[in-house]
């Protein structure tokens, strides 16, 4: 016990400071690789993203690698597709494995890549246009992680996840601060290391489960002079089965209530409100909401899952932009 009271301390301690710098270093619409801020999967944007204390395999790594302990299966492999706005697709892939029965804890993998389609490619020139033409260039990004959760008791949870993530923007001309103006071709890529980390604590309370994250911590890069930082994102949450305040028994159904309150680096506060409505585990209808934000709302969305197959679809209306559909796919065993 009061290993645990070691762990959870110091936990705490991490994510008052995480909280605290992200609170200092708000820089509103000044930071990059924000396809880091996108939710590949079609439960979790179902869900408007209000994920942080709900129970996932390898898709947690999306959102709170703690909810991977939750895993209760030998291996899970997820595949998801999201029709992002302006013809943009994300494709990402996650595993995870409970080896031991999760006795040394629980792993996964991820891997997202996001193809931003063709673009006319130009640089600056000193001729009568002003630019020349060099031909399509194809810009692109990629996260590639590694997760790990453990239980610590049969309340308390902890996860990371490390990875990977590279943005090719195409190349461009820039000129070199010497007396001689020399120009050189830059190809503006670049990659850095990034850490999400969460807790989650059950409470004891019938299934009310409360729970927190960190996501995209990472030092600040820099595109040839331009430096920024990622979208570092502080989540807090609870989630709770809404018939459990029922006195008689609905072993069939479950209303699952999840609420989230997000704190990111680049953009007001807001919060994510999420329902899912599970019929002898096997169909789910899901609802979300989010507030204080631009173009989205409501977010809409159903699955099915069955002899260890399952399928999972999101809506989203996004106002001015077209409206964006996820599907995932899963297999357990």
């Amino acid at each position: 016990m009061n290993h645990l009271r070691k762990y959870s301390r110091f936990l705490l301690l991490i994510s008052l400071c995480m909280f605290s710098q992200a609170l200092a270093e708000k820089k509103l619409a000044q930071t990059g690789f924000q396809f880091l801020s996108v939710v590949p999967d079609a439960r979790s944007a179902a869900l408007a993203g209000a994920m942080t204390t709900m129970p996932a395999y390898s898709s947690a790594l999306w959102s709170n690698p703690a909810s991977l302990a939750e895993m209760d299966v030998k291996t899970e492999i997820m595949i998801n597709q999201n029709k992002w706005i302006a013809d943009i697709d994300h494709y990402s892939l996650s595993g995870a494995l409970r080896p031991m029965n999760g006795r040394y804890g629980n792993f996964a993998f991820s891997f997202l890549y996001v193809d931003y389609g063709k673009i006319e490619g130009t640089i600056k020139a000193g001729n009568e246009q002003g630019y020349l033409e060099i031909g399509e260039i194809k810009p692109y990004a990629y996260a590639l992680g590694i997760g790990y959760a453990i239980r610590l008791s049969d309340k308390f949870s902890v996860g990371g996840h490390a990875k990977l993530v590279d943005q090719y923007l195409g190349p461009a001309l820039r000129t070199l601060e010497n007396y001689q103006g020399e120009q050189i071709v830059d190809d503006n890529e670049v990659s850095t290391f990034a850490f999400d980390f969460g807790t989650r604590y059950r409470t004891g309370y019938k299934s009310l489960v409360f729970g927190m994250s960190v996501r995209n911590f990472s030092p600040e890069v820099r595109f040839a002079k331009e430096g920024f930082q990622l979208p570092l994102t502080f989540n807090i949450g609870i989630s709770m089965d809404l018939f459990d305040l029922f006195p008689e028994k609905f072993s069939n159904h479950s209303v699952s209530f999840s609420f989230d309150a997000t704190h990111p680096r680049s953009y007001p506060e807001f919060a994510k409100i999420a329902l899912e409505y599970n019929f002898i585990r096997t169909f789910f209808l899901r609802l979300g909401y989010m507030s204080n934000r631009d173009e989205e709302d409501f977010t809409y969305g159903f699955g099915f899952k069955k002899f260890g197959l399952g399928f999972d679809y999101a809506y989203t209306p996004f106002g001015v932009f077209d409206n964006v559909q996820r599907f995932s796919i899963h297999f357990s065993f």
